[in-house]
């Protein structure tokens, strides 16, 4: 009998796919929630074995999610195309993008050791280990080019926070309304932040912390290094403090990384990643208190916001 967490429950449909896709004399013998994703609910399934052993999967669906088709499409090519790289990604077991086999649209792949850190404790230590990773994906070279990134936010849809530094709000604004820099294409994540890599920390000192796994590659791109930076920048901002999102594009060099050559143009995929976060901070935030982050209320994380980009506009402006 399958043992549910009632969160955890998988319907149906989908145990019945996910079981056709298991080696013979295998069963789902537990399910479990797992917490931090915004898109897609995730779970753990864990797999009785032949020989009286587990081992465990992870099922990634979207429920009533527009692009989820497109979106895990994109996740299970990545997944292919980082098998063998060194990149610690999953890998991809099976996939339903359509909603063919399950109720919702699905991504079943394998397991990765370790957990996210969120914690202001080891920082130091972790932001190298997140520079050198970056670094890493950022050098693969793809025999075909996942699609061109996508920007989302606008200088019409930023949400200037209340309270906020309304003359670095508007100089941060003007920045994004001039064309895009030129750049040079890399392999991006486009959604790497601490929240989607998963650590190894031995007990009792941080300092021993490494990577296990990179995860939710489900919006990869080409684009610019500096993009995929400035998204992890802005994370450590609101996560730590602004003064970490303008050290983490300083570690991202210092393992060997490049980015771009003029102030001006590293200002621009800066601020405007750091302007995207206005239009979803209450969003962002949610996860961040679920995992035991309960100071980063919305409003917290909004000033957190504004003073790094004020801190962007007098570093870089």
């Amino acid at each position: 009998m399958i043992d549910h967490d009632e969160a955890g429950a998988v319907r149906p449909l989908t145990l019945a796919w996910v079981s056709r896709h298991l080696e013979v004399g295998e069963r789902i013998v537990r399910t479990e929630a797992l917490h931090g994703g915004i898109t897609a609910e995730m779970r753990r399934l864990t797999i009785g074995t032949r020989d009286g052993g587990t081992r465990d999967l992870v099922l990634r669906t979207f429920v009533n999610v527009e692009h989820a088709e497109d979106w895990l499409n994109r996740e299970a090519c990545a997944l292919t195309l980082l098998t063998g790289t060194g990149v610690p990604a999953p890998g991809l077991v099976a996939l339903d993008p359509t909603a063919a086999h399950c109720e919702y649209p699905s991504l079943l792949m394998t397991h990765l050791a370790g957990r996210t850190v969120l914690d202001d404790e080891g920082l130091e230590a972790r932001v190298p280990l997140l520079a050198r990773q970056l670094v890493a994906i950022h050098a693969l070279r793809p025999a075909e080019r996942p699609r061109k990134y996508e920007a989302s936010t606008t200088a019409d849809t930023v949400v200037v926070p209340k309270g906020a530094d309304a003359a670095a709000w508007a100089a941060a604004t003007d920045v994004i309304r001039k064309s895009a820099p030129p750049y040079e294409g890399r392999f991006l994540h486009r959604d790497f932040h601490p929240g989607n890599v998963l650590f190894d920390v031995p007990p009792p000192s941080p300092a021993g912390a490494r990577i296990t796994g990179v995860v939710d590659w489900a919006a990869t791109s080409w684009g610019p290094a500096d993009l995929d930076v400035a998204h992890c920048s802005t994370n450590l901002a609101l996560l730590h403090g602004p003064a970490w999102g303008l050290r983490f594009a300083e570690a991202y060099e210092e393992a060997g990384g490049v980015l771009a050559a003029a102030a001006s143009e590293r200002l621009y995929w800066q601020v405007r990643d750091g302007l995207a976060f206005s239009e979803e901070v209450q969003q962002v935030a949610q996860p961040w208190r679920e995992a035991g982050r309960t100071e980063l209320t919305t409003r917290a994380v909004e000033e957190r916001l504004d003073a790094y980009v004020t801190a962007l506009m007098d570093a870089l402006g």
